[in-house]
C-alpha cells in the first residue's frame, strides 16, 4: 500500500486511499480491543505515506510513525496509533479524526476507512490437518498466517452478530467520483478482497466509470497466497466479485513465468495485461515508486484511448 500510494503521488495530489479496518494484531489489536475502537495502524501507514516528502519526510510523519521500546505499557505502540485513537475518541468520527490527521502533518489526499465498525474476517482454509473439508479460521492475523490454503473469506461484524458490514459513506463518493480505482497490491485476502466484501462498497466498484487497475503482487505471500500464481491472484478476485470489470491488470515482467495465462486471466476480468520492470531491484518483494509510477501512466493512457 506504502508504494503504492508513493507511486501514485507522483502522478496527483488528489488521491483517496480506502482502507481496510479488519486488524487485530499489535498494536492496533491492543486498541482495539482495549477501546473499542477502528483499528489505527494501517490507517496510520496509508497517512504516512501520502504525507512523505521526497526527502524523507517531515519531522511529524517520523513522529506519527515513530514506534515505543521498552518494557511498559507503551510498548509496540506507533505514535500515529496513539494520536489517531485520541482524536477517535474527542471527536467521536473516525472520517473527521483522519482528517484532521491529514492536516496535522500534511496530507495533500485523504484516507478512509471502508466501513465506520471494527471488521472481523472469516476464512475457509484447508490442508490445516489429514481431516476432511476446509475449516473456518477468524482474525486478520491468524487469516495472514495460516499453513493452509485459503479458499475463500468472508467479513463479520462483531458488533451486529449476523448483520451485513456497512460502508463509509465518503469512500462510497469517493469510488462513485474517482477518475481511477486501484486495486492492489497487498495482502489479498486481508487488505485486498475486503473491499469486496462490503456490499455497499462492492456495487460502488461495480457500478463506477472510473477506469479500474489490478497491480498484482511481485511475489506470493507465506501463509496468505503461499504457492499462488498471478492468475491465481486473479482467479480469486474473480470469484470474490464475478461482476466486477476492470481495465487493465498490471503485473512486474520477471514475476510472471506464463504471460499467456495472465492475459487469459485478466480478460475473464475484462481487462488487459500490461507487463513492465516494476519491481524494486534494491529491495525483494517491493515495487519501485517511480517505475510503478510509469506504468500506471502508461495504463491510463492505453485506457483512455480504448474509451476514447
Amino acid at each position: 500500500m506504502h508504494t503504492t500510494l508513493t507511486a501514485l503521488r507522483r502522478i496527483t495530489p488528489d488521491v483517496t486511499a480506502v482502507v481496510t479496518v479488519a486488524d487485530d494484531g499489535g498494536s492496533s489489536g491492543r486498541l482495539r480491543r482495549e477501546l473499542g475502537l477502528l483499528p489505527p495502524g494501517d490507517l496510520r501507514q496509508a497517512l504516512a505515506a501520502l504525507a512523505a516528502a521526497e526527502d524523507g519526510g517531515s519531522l511529524w510523519v517520523e513522529v506519527f510513525q515513530h514506534r515505543f521500546g521498552g518494557n511498559g505499557a507503551l510498548t509496540g505502540h506507533a505514535v500515529g496509533n496513539l494520536l489517531l485513537a485520541g482524536l477517535f475518541e474527542v471527536l467521536g468520527d473516525p472520517v473527521a479524526a483522519l482528517d484532521e490527521a491529514r492536516r496535522l502533518i500534511g496530507v495533500s489526499g485523504r484516507v478512509l476507512p471502508m466501513s465506520l465498525e471494527p471488521l472481523e474476517i472469516e476464512a475457509e482454509v484447508t490442508g490445516l490437518s489429514d481431516e476432511n473439508g476446509p475449516r473456518t479460521i477468524r482474525g486478520q492475523v491468524a487469516v495472514a498466517t495460516t499453513p493452509g490454503q485459503v479458499q475463500r473469506i468472508d467479513l463479520r461484524t462483531p458488533r451486529r452478530p449476523g448483520g451485513a458490514p456497512t460502508a463509509c459513506r465518503e469512500a462510497l463518493e469517493a469510488v462513485l467520483d474517482a477518475e481511477a480505482v486501484f486495486l492492489g497490491p497487498g495482502s489479498w485476502f486481508t487488505s485486498v478482497l475486503p473491499h469486496l466484501l462490503v456490499p455497499e462498497l462492492h456495487d460502488a466498484l461495480v457500478r463506477s466509470e472510473a477506469t479500474k487497475i489490478v497491480i498484482l503482487n511481485l511475489v506470493p505471500q507465506p501463509g496468505e497466497t503461499a504457492g499462488f500464481s498471478p492468475e491465481r491472484h486473479l482467479d480469486v478476485l474473480f470469484q470474490h466479485a464475478p461482476d466486477l470489470r476492470v481495465d487493465a491488470v498490471i503485473a512486474d515482467r520477471g514475476s510472471v513465468a506464463v504471460p499467456a495465462r495472465l492475459r487469459d486471466a485478466a480478460a475473464n476480468l475484462g481487462a488487459r495485461a500490461l507487463f513492465a520492470e516494476v519491481a524494486d531491484p534494491k529491495v525483494a518483494g517491493l515495487h519501485d515508486p517511480d517505475a510503478l509510477a510509469g506504468c500506471v501512466r502508461e495504463a491510463l493512457d492505453l485506457v483512455g484511448r480504448r474509451k476514447g
